[in-house]
């Protein structure tokens, strides 16, 4: 899903757009967490002018997904939970040089021997933008909240099912004691909100945090203004501990027609466009070479992926939605993607700007990246796929259709995100290569997937996630515990998936603290994922990005070498964005590790770079597949 706007890549959980949320892989060697001890270490273009001149130095990012929600207990796509770690403080963040934890809210952290209790000690330099005090009772009540209140679980909930108890000693030391060891306790995605705001809030599954501003938090930006598909708007905190941004005001307008959205960045309406997620390759081609533009082309945090139905059902084991049984015989399963050409994907529709997908995490995240054997692969043979489906007994009949002992054809209904460009492009291929199998396919694009996604009225679906540098929260939400608790609820599952198998190495690498011993089970999650046959990762894409170098003079990719600037794990693009007139192309000085901005200036990085070595790099972020349902 998508990370981050889910269903799409996000949904709410990724944008899915899945994808949304969506968005958590930690770094093999942060995650080793450093056991005993934490680092101490839309506007129209006159009146964006004319706010401008009112407010100072404006940034505009141009994105091609809505809110799906702007609280943080609820929100899963990538756009929602990119505001929110702009807003809020988590308790740690991720080194935008190799993803290694860092200090956030608290800053440092040491677990007991049996690793079962956690000490964070909470800075005491960050206050609320209302003035108050930030301190160890807000987490404390924060993660309180979601361990007792099923609606504030909602997008972040399986970070806590694991806590036993949470307390606050002091305002400086928060204290989680923990049912068995976990290793995401250097990596908890949770942003920490003010208890003396948000313990007014009656109903968390409906209070969206959209009717008051300015939004109390104590991250870089203060959240000012939205207007529902139609923009965000943000204003440098000037009292933020790190150090205040550059630009006075950050602003994220929606654009529903990305080549609305590119035009604007031309005629210097925008700053930056980010597309959704991605430029498309024409797109990037007919910005190079551009005066005052510059292309960001670097390896992605996400995969694409095409998700089958199996058979949605609730934890209370009632069955709903209208998927086709068919698709419950993983021969078949198996057939559909042995007739899915990913090189013809990755050449034709994405133009080279990504790699062939294998595992369900990208190989930027080296670590746990995994690729199926020769014996095992479903690599691209038509023959073969035929095969299975003579064998699931699913033949041609006279038609040269195919149908079941029934006399049911086989025609499929694929999600599809209406705002999504390679959407569309490869379900055209899908409707010629399966249409020579005889199997008929019908593209249902939508601008809202997450509905029939979330009812389960669908057969397959456009899917992808942004991965995080802990690979917990995108491994969790194909668990049997993340199903909605009836048919009328939303859980935080992808796509229904509940395998028994996949549970009891969820569990197990969830506990493990060996960084190489947990990388071993994620990779046989993935294996387990991969012979499922519900989730077909088609490619890794590139993150392909531009913006105005006569608007931002330098700006943190993540990785800092070679990496994206929209959707980071943290804050660092738009904190470290250096205005083009400022005279000041350092950033903020100083590593991020000790309170600085990286301040890179980030030029055209041509093909796929693929980052080895980094192992702490782990890979899996939050929903992302709404688009990111992310």
């Amino acid at each position: 899903m998508n990370t981050q706007d889910q269903h799409g890549r996000g949904r709410p959980n990724p944008v899915k757009g899945p994808r949304l949320r969506g968005p958590r892989l930690v770094a093999a060697g942060a995650a080793a967490l450093a056991l005993s001890a934490g680092l101490a270490s839309p506007l129209g273009p006159a009146s964006q002018r004319a706010e401008a001149k009112e407010s100072g130095k404006v940034l505009t990012v141009a994105v091609a997904q809505s809110v799906d929600s702007l609280s943080p207990f609820l929100a899963t796509r990538l756009v929602s939970t990119s505001m929110h770690r702009l807003t809020y403080e988590y308790l740690t963040n991720y080194d935008p040089g190799d993803a290694r934890a860092v200090p956030g809210l608290a800053t440092k952290w040491s677990s007991s021997p049996d690793k079962l209790t956690w000490t964070y000690t909470i800075r005491s330099d960050s206050r609320w933008s209302d003035g108050e005090q930030a301190t160890a009772e807000d987490a404390a009540w924060t993660f309180n909240k979601m361990m007792t209140d099923d609606g504030a679980a909602t997008a972040n909930g399986s970070f806590v099912t694991n806590f036993r108890k949470v307390t606050a000693p002091s305002p400086t030391e928060l204290v989680i004691e923990l049912k068995k060891p976990q290793a995401t306790m250097t990596a908890l995605d949770v942003p920490i909100v003010p208890r003396h705001v948000w313990e007014k809030v009656t109903d968390f599954s409906e209070f969206n945090n959209d009717k008051s501003f300015p939004v109390v938090g104590n991250g870089p930006f203060v959240l000012t203004g939205y207007k529902a598909d139609s923009y965000v708007r943000l204003k440098a905190n000037k009292n933020f501990w790190r150090g205040a941004p550059k630009f006075d005001e950050l602003v994220f307008r929606y654009y529903k027609d990305q080549d609305a959205a590119v035009a604007a960045l031309r005629k210097g309406e925008v700053s930056f466009v980010a597309g959704s997620p991605s430029l498309t390759p024409a797109q990037a081609a007919s910005l190079k070479g551009e005066k005052n533009i510059r292309v960001n082309d670097a390896p992605g945090r996400r995969f694409y992926a095409l998700a089958t139905n199996p058979g949605a059902r609730s934890k209370d084991g009632e069955r709903f939605g209208d998927g086709d049984p068919s698709l419950l015989d993983q021969r078949v399963r198996n057939a559909l993607f042995l007739a899915v050409d990913r090189r013809t994907i990755i050449d034709k529709v994405f133009r080279g700007h990504a790699v062939e997908g294998e595992g369900y995490i990208p190989p930027r995240f080296s670590t746990y990246f995994w690729k199926p054997s020769a014996s095992q692969e479903l690599a691209y043979d038509p023959t073969k796929a035929a095969r299975l489906l003579d064998e699931a007994g699913y033949r041609k009949n006279s038609d040269g259709k195919r149908v079941g002992k029934d006399g049911k054809p086989l025609d499929y209904r694929i999600l599809c995100h209406a705002t999504d460009p390679n959407d569309k492009a490869v379900g055209k291929y899908l409707q010629e290569w399966w249409g020579e199998l005889g199997i008929g396919v019908k593209l249902n694009c939508l601008d809202n997937v997450t509905d029939p996604w979330l009812a389960g009225t669908y057969d397959l679906a456009f899917d992808g996630w942004s991965v995080n540098p802990d690979p917990d929260f995108v491994l969790s939400i194909h668990t049997c515990g993340a199903l909605p608790a009836t048919p009328e609820d939303t859980g935080a599952t992808d796509n229904f998936i509940c395998d028994k198998e996949y549970d009891e190495l969820y569990a197990r690498q969830l506990a493990e603290y060996d960084p190489a011993k947990r990388a071993d089970i994620v990779k046989q999650m993935e294996s387990r994922l991969y012979d499922l046959g519900y989730m077909n990762v088609m490619a890794y894409p590139n993150a392909v990005e531009a913006y105005r170098t006569d608007q931002i003079e330098s700006i943190t990719t993540m990785p800092r070498k070679a990496g994206n600037i929209y959707g980071q794990d943290g804050y660092w693009s738009w904190w470290s964005a250096v205005p083009a007139d400022s005279g000041d192309s350092s950033g903020s000085g100083g590593s991020s590790g000790d309170g600085g901005s990286t301040g890179a200036v980030i030029g055209v990085v041509a093909g796929v770079v693929v980052l080895a070595g980094a192992g702490a790099f782990l890979a899996m972020r939050r929903r992302a597949t709404a688009d990111d349902r992310e």
